[in-house]
């Protein structure tokens, strides 16, 4: 027996009433499975897929491309005859979301989406998702091409040597190769307002960065501080791991996983730096969860590590390396960024020497890592070349004062100096 069934925007977040709908990706007469994506929408936060509660046929579209919907609004009618529905869940991200495997068409837009389904099974069989050819919507590539490709026999591909064609993003991956393109210049030609002007529309996600940058520097009396750090036994610490870590984890050991643990240790010791301010009260968080500064091409994304004072330094290189590849490739969920209470950020990976970092509101305070620079140094009365990198704080001068920031910068420092060769990852 068929029945209409409406499918609606779930609450995607306590925070969040509304999100707007940016693509559809199933048209009226197309078969949807359960858990399928149908559209994409963007929240003030993160863009993210929005899958069916239900299978069957859809009917009619009821919210177009671009319209902002309340929670609990009817987006679309999907024909049903009695099939089995799951009830959306918090978050948008379906885990079986590429089982579906619709017609293919010469529409490659979704080439490059992948699921956390497909990655996972690309990395168990070690496949270069660039070599896959995807079968699904838009190219998109499902668990079945996973699969065929691997039954057909083609080789593993390492990452390392393969290469993309889509331009990296810039991201605390440290490794940056090519300057990114410029956000919206590209493509379709955008309104002119004058010789030499043009427009360009402002996203959720870019009006969101603009909304809590403001508040942050509204509310927030901002101070600043900094420090210099001797980080030369981090750099042959590293050089001699990496490749040997490479081959074990598949993953990067990138310097910011050294700098995360050192700061997670001295936020042990001052706990107050972990806290928020709240009127009468200034809360102390218990849980230490990082929120790591990632930069795209458009926007600048603070995913979080939860319990990152729970984890090695293997174990923050792979969380780093984890989101920082979400962040790039759009898979980032409403759970990866909230629940952050200390915010640090690599601006070196850019070549930033020193930087005034805005703090992540409702935080205390952020930390900046810039770039390590060789330069010569006094040592016991001589001069030697070290590797050097300035640390930069700012923070909530309500909640902080500069003794207590100095006191915790000098442990960071102490930390990051005492690494040495004999210092274990695991």
């Amino acid at each position: 027996m068929k029945s209409m069934t409406e499918i609606v925007m779930p609450q995607l977040a306590e925070s969040l009433v509304s999100a707007t709908i940016d693509k559809w990706l199933k048209q009226p007469g197309d078969r949807v499975e359960l858990y399928e994506p149908i559209c994409e929408v963007l929240t003030d936060k993160v863009n993210a897929e929005l899958p069916s509660t239900v299978s069957g046929t859809l009917v009619k579209i009821l919210a177009g491309n671009g319209e902002t919907i309340e929670v609990g609004a009817a987006i679309c009618l999907i024909e049903t005859e009695g099939e089995a529905t799951a009830p959306p869940e918090g978050d948008v991200a379906t885990p079986d979301a590429s089982e579906t495997e619709p017609e293919e068409a010469a529409d490659q837009s979704m080439r490059h989406r992948y699921s956390p389904a497909v990655q996972r099974l690309a990395a168990e069989h070690k496949i270069e998702l660039a070599a896959v050819k995807g079968t699904g919507l838009g190219g998109r590539i499902t668990r079945k091409d996973i699969l065929a490709h691997v039954e057909a026999g083609s080789p593993p591909v390492r990452k390392e040597a393969a290469k993309s064609d889509t331009m990296p993003l810039r991201t605390t991956g440290l490794h940056l190769t090519e300057a990114p393109r410029n956000p919206n210049m590209e493509g379709e030609a955008r309104p002119q307002i004058g010789k030499g002007e043009h427009l360009l529309d402002v996203s959720p996600v870019r009006n969101s960065i603009a909304r809590n940058m403001r508040q942050s520097v509204t509310e927030i009396p901002h101070a600043w501080t900094m420090i210099e750090v001797d980080v030369t036994n981090i750099v042959v610490l590293r050089n001699k791991l990496k490749d040997e870590f490479k081959k074990r984890e598949g993953v990067n050991l990138t310097y910011l996983a050294f700098m995360m643990k050192a700061v997670i240790n001295a936020i042990k010791d001052f706990p107050i730096m972990n806290s928020v301010w709240a009127v009468d009260k200034i809360i102390i968080k218990r849980d230490i969860n990082i929120s790591l500064a990632v930069g795209t091409e458009d926007a600048v994304m603070t995913p979080v590590i939860k319990n990152a004072d729970q984890k090695n330094i293997a174990g923050l290189a792979r969380e780093i390396d984890d989101l920082a590849r979400k962040t790039r490739d759009g898979q980032l969920t409403l759970s990866d960024m909230q629940g952050g209470t200390f915010t640090v950020n690599n601006t070196g990976s850019f070549g930033s020497i020193l930087s005034y970092p805005i703090i992540n509101y409702p935080q205390a305070a952020i930390v900046t890592f810039e770039s390590i620079v060789k330069r010569p140094v006094v040592i016991d009365d001589m001069i030697a070349v070290r590797s050097m990198a300035n640390l930069c704080l700012s923070l909530d001068h309500r909640i902080l004062d500069g003794v207590i920031c100095g006191r915790f910068l000098q442990r960071v420092k102490d930390n990051l100096e005492s690494y040495t060769l004999d210092t274990k990852l695991y």
